[in-house]
């Protein structure tokens, strides 16, 4: 049996779409676990089980885990997929494939400045393989990224558990083969899509913060340097909200063509 754990917040315009594909797209029995914070709970229909939760992201998810590992077998296979995460081909090959050569097969987001943990995008492995790591999706131990600088985020202490109990895992890594934005919008494996952002309204990533252009320098001393700290400021605030204005549009344009139907909004992407 497969458990697929995926956590909606405060809108269900995704849960429609995800629901739909899941039945398109995975073959094998399988059962839906949800949380449903902000939403009516009307649209917990289309699930099999809904947890009433409550607090951040990682913390629902593993108390997700901790609910289907109460009913589930250990052979059973547990999914962590996103709320605005959904298959578009079966993935039960590259799973099974993934799982013949490591213990955990994840979604590795390389492209956001190197990070190096598994991400709860699309994630799976068996119930016991879970319950052997202490599975947790809290950001805490820190890596380096391609800027040298210290980071951690979501699935930061799932890594230091799978590098401390030398446990060998199966990377995902974006395939897009046109990207519309180097984060949002990305398919990893060929077989997920993950929107970015779905529940929020298109929160700038490092990556997108990485990419603001150079402001002028600092003069060392006098009333100039004001006069040029505030100018940069300004600059800094209009291009963060020019670039948020611009991800949210471009958000809108590709949920509407994933919301009429049909795989064309593919063709973008892959």
């Amino acid at each position: 049996m497969l458990h697929i754990a995926t956590v909606h917040y405060g809108s269900p315009r995704w849960i429609e779409i995800q629901l739909a594909h899941l039945r398109e797209h995975i073959h094998v029995p399988f059962e839906t676990w949800t949380s449903l914070e902000g939403i009516d709970a009307g649209y917990g229909e289309g699930f099999d089980h809904v947890v009433d939760q409550a607090g951040q992201h990682a913390g629902k998810l593993n108390h997700l885990a901790f609910e289907i590992e109460a009913q589930a077998g250990p052979g059973d296979l547990l999914m962590f997929l996103d709320g605005d995460a959904f298959p578009i081909a079966d993935p039960m090959p590259v799973i099974e494939d993934g799982l013949a050569r490591g213990r955990l097969v994840a979604v590795r987001r390389t492209e956001n400045l190197g990070d190096l943990q598994p991400h709860p995008l699309f994630c799976v492995c068996a119930v016991a393989t879970w319950r052997e790591l202490g599975g947790d999706w809290s950001a805490g131990y820190r890596w380096e990224d391609s800027l040298g600088r210290r980071v951690s985020d979501v699935g930061g202490n799932l890594l230091r558990q799978l590098d401390l109990t030398e446990t060998p895992w199966v990377a995902l890594e974006r395939s897009n083969a046109r990207d519309i934005d180097p984060i949002f919008f990305g398919v990893y494996g060929g077989i997920v899509y993950h929107h970015g952002a779905g529940f929020r309204d298109a929160e700038l990533t490092r990556v997108h913060s990485a990419e603001m252009p150079d402001l002028a320098p600092l003069p060392r001393f006098g009333p100039a340097q004001m006069v040029v700290r505030r100018r940069n400021a300004r600059l800094r605030k209009e291009w963060k909200q020019g670039t948020k204005r611009r991800l949210l549009a471009e958000s809108e344009r590709v949920y509407e063509r994933i919301r009429a139907g049909g795989r064309e909004w593919l063709d973008e992407l892959v």
